[in-house]
Parts: structure tokens; C-alpha cells; sequence
């Protein structure tokens, strides 16, 4: 068993994969699970951070374009048609589990900028104190190319600046295995101690045309949380009750001890 159940502050990032379709439609019941599993947690005593994804996705979806804009320009568009939808429904299915959510966009200058940092900070723990569940995004509207943020290091960067005990990686794999997972004889890793360039080089690339990540960035984001000490676990999004799972201490996904 994994020591986690005690467990006060997390850090919880979903991706876009996770939360839509394969045609870049909103996945509803996956997210009003993921607010019905957070809202508990968060009643359980303990402090959770959502940071999400999908903003570009569901902006693309809802103007009816076949494919995710290339250029700069394209991606804000999209991102501020997404982020409205995005945060009006997480709003409705939190509010169904009576819990508040307040939102909080984020570029690389937040990580950089000493005085931009210690705001942050101090948002975030005022919401918390507040019984608020801060849900965060890259600010993709207003980022250039210099300061855009992929969620899955954006997730690291929060986990950072918060301090939490836990960051969980929900994803569209169940884990880091030894190879691609697709060929045969693939094992998932449950424990890494050590991320070498080997594990790099098995992790590839993006999963989906939908996401921006892949297995790479998570291991990214992952060095990254360890330098607040900070624990990281990679599991399968699909059904966000495996959360329970990971802070009871079983033994799923790939658990980061670094």
C-alpha cells in the first residue's frame, strides 16, 4: 500500500482527452463524476485544486470547425469560446453538490515573475480558505508562444506554488508502461523512482489530436511537483472514482516517488 491516506492538500489535472468525445464534444457524465468526486473529497476535510483542460477543444467544437486552429490567433479564439462553456459547467454540476468553484487562468510569467508568483499564491490559498475548489487553465486567450503552458506542467507549476502533498494525473492511459503500450508484452511501471532518458524515450508523443500532451509532458510534470516535494500518480481517467482508489494508498496507476 502507498502511504497517501493522509494526504491533506491535492492536486488534481484532467485532460482533454479525458473530458470529451472523439468528436471534441464535452464528455457531461465524466465531468459532472469528476465534480461529484471532488466536492466529496473536498467535504472529507481535505484541499483539492482542479486543473483542466479542453478549453481549445470545445471552443473549436462549438464553431463547428473540423480541426484545432494551427496559428496563435486561431488557438485564443478558441480558447475564449472554450473557456466560457468549459467553466459554465463545471459551475452547474458543482453547484449540484453544493460546492463553490472559482477560476483561475495562469501563464508562464505567474512561474517567472517573483511578485506575480506571490499573488498566485495568495489567491489560491485565500480560496482555499474560503472552502472554494480553484479550477485552473493556461490562459490561453492572452499567452504568445513564449509563455504558453501545456496543463500537464501547468499542473506541476500549481502543485509547486500550493505546495500539495499529491498531484494525480488523469489521462487517457492507466499508467507509464516500459513500452508502447499497444505492442505486446507492455507492463505498466507502478513505481518510478527515477525518471532516466530511457523512460523518456519510451514515452512518446501526444495520445490524441484533441490533447496537447502525452506521456512525456507527464513525466515532465512530474520532476517538476518533486521539487516541492510533491508525489505524482498517473491513472486512467475514465472513471474518476479511481481517485478514492489513489488516496486509500492501492497500488494503480504509476505512482511517481521521487
Amino acid at each position: 500500500m502507498r502511504d497517501l491516506q493522509n494526504t491533506k492538500r491535492l492536486v488534481i489535472k484532467v485532460g482533454t482527452s479525458t473530458l470529451t468525445y472523439d468528436n471534441g464534444s464535452l464528455n457531461l457524465k465524466r465531468i459532472e463524476e469528476l465534480a461529484r468526486v471532488i466536492a466529496d473529497i473536498n467535504n472529507s476535510g481535505k484541499e483539492v485544486i482542479l486543473v483542466t483542460s479542453a478549453a481549445i477543444s470545445v471552443g473549436t467544437q462549438r464553431l463547428g470547425l473540423l480541426t484545432r486552429p494551427f496559428e496563435l490567433t486561431g488557438k485564443q479564439a478558441m480558447s475564449a469560446v472554450g473557456q466560457c462553456q468549459l467553466m459554465s459547467i463545471y459551475d452547474e454540476f458543482f453547484r449540484r453538490y453544493n460546492q463553490i468553484i472559482g477560476q483561475i487562468l495562469i501563464t508562464k510569467d505567474v512561474v517567472e515573475d517573483q511578485q506575480m508568483h506571490k499573488n498566485t499564491t495568495n489567491t489560491f490559498n485565500t480560496l482555499l480558505q474560503y472552502n472554494v475548489i480553484p479550477v485552473v487553465n493556461a490562459n490561453d486567450t492572452i499567452s504568445t508562444e513564449e509563455t504558453t503552458l501545456d496543463n500537464d506542467n501547468l499542473s506541476a507549476y500549481v502543485a509547486n506554488i500550493v505546495k500539495a502533498d499529491l498531484l494525480i494525473i488523469l489521462t487517457d492511459i492507466d499508467g507509464l508502461y516500459d513500452r508502447n503500450p499497444n505492442l505486446a508484452g507492455a507492463k505498466l511501471i507502478s513505481e518510478v523512482k527515477e525518471i532516466t532518458e530511457t523512460i523518456y524515450k519510451n514515452a512518446g508523443g501526444a495520445g490524441t489530436n484533441r490533447g496537447t500532451g502525452g506521456m512525456e509532458t507527464k513525466l515532465m510534470a512530474a520532476e517538476i511537483a518533486a521539487q516541492s516535494q510533491t508525489k505524482t500518480i498517473i491513472v486512467s481517467g475514465e472513471n474518476p472514482s479511481l481517485i478514492y482508489d489513489v488516496l486509500s494508498g492501492k497500488e494503480i496507476g504509476t505512482y511517481f516517488n521521487l
